[in-house]
């Protein structure tokens, strides 16, 4: 299907789009950290500099997995061979991990501003993906005699 998405797209826009969305999220972790960085110096605690801490470590594995997955292959010619994954890809993995800095964000961005509660948010991303799977299994769970007999 990615081989698909190629051909209708061309490697040479997927590239350049995958260029310009590294580009959007890597800014957006950018923002939000440095935003958050600045309310911290003023109003700090133990439990916010740790989240901190963490929410840079989410960013930078995030950003370097998509990157990773975005890598065009070139010929010693300059030629390209590969055009990586499209991240634009509608139910991708890397639509998932996008999902993830932006909540990210949101959640850093709101607990700097308001509360360290809205920390509580990043529980979306597993109770997410929780409704996804039961929903993809439901039939399996629920339906009456597709229990399996041993």
């Amino acid at each position: 299907s990615a081989e698909r998405k190629t051909r209708h797209k061309g490697a040479k826009q997927i590239v350049e789009e995958n260029v310009t969305t590294l580009s959007f999220y890597r800014n957006m972790a950018i923002g939000a950290n440095a935003l958050s960085l600045i309310i911290l110096v003023f109003y700090h605690s133990t439990i916010s500099i740790v989240l901190y801490l963490f929410s840079c470590i989410i960013y930078i594995a995030a950003y370097q997995f998509i990157a990773y997955m975005a890598r065009a292959k070139y010929t010693e010619t300059g030629q390209l061979l590969d055009s990586g994954v499209d991240l634009n890809m509608e139910g991708g993995i890397a639509e998932h991990v996008k999902d993830i800095v932006i909540l990210t964000s949101g959640c850093q961005l709101l607990s700097a501003a308001i509360s360290n509660y809205f920390w509580l948010l990043w529980l979306l991303a597993p109770i997410r993906r929780g409704l996804d799977c039961l929903e993809e299994h439901s039939p399996a769970i629920f339906l009456p005699g597709s229990a399996r007999t041993t």
